[in-house]
């Protein structure tokens, strides 16, 4: 019941408040400038809240960010270095997907120790510094991994998408 209440309560100016443009912005411009040292490409999607048919059947965040992943084309990159940071606002929750490329390298617990303190981030209404020290980790990890090289194209748009 929380959980549906979660979703009913929240509204655009939330998701609007909690990542209003410049935030944006800067999302836009960190993701850019790590990407810059490693091949991974970095996808960050907010989604508000969800439909209530959606809640009421069960889906869960993981499900959901699968489905952002495939149509944010996020594993469509060439050394499949696709990752996606899906937040779900209204119940704070974040998964990261990691293309194969990527996942073998850094780990599953690698990203669920940046979810979890970028939750904790959340839960405190810290949501630019969360975000914007999730993505160093981030970036931190692809670096060590995934070295940029001499060729090293932007595949995917840098700027978060936000659904509210």
């Amino acid at each position: 019941m929380s959980r549906l209440l979660a979703h009913l309560l929240h509204t655009p100016l939330a998701t609007h408040r909690a990542f209003p443009e410049a935030l944006q912005v800067a999302i836009g411009q960190a993701v850019a400038a790590g990407e810059r040292t490693h091949r991974g490409e970095i996808r960050v999607v907010v989604e508000g809240s969800w439909p209530l048919l959606a809640v009421l059947a069960g889906k869960t965040v993981r499900e959901r960010a699968i489905e952002v992943f495939g149509m944010s084309r996020v594993w469509d990159t060439a050394e499949n270095t696709g990752l996606l940071i899906y937040v779900l606002l209204c119940e704070q929750k974040i998964e990261i997907l990691a293309d194969r490329g990527l996942h073998g390298a850094a780990g599953q617990d690698a990203w669920d120790g940046i979810c979890a303190r970028l939750s904790a981030a959340y839960r405190e209404g810290h949501y630019r510094e969360g975000t914007l020290q999730a993505l160093e980790r981030v970036h931190e990890l692809l670096s060590r991994h995934f070295p940029a090289g001499v060729d090293n194209p932007n595949e995917l748009p840098d700027a978060p998408v936000v659904l509210r």
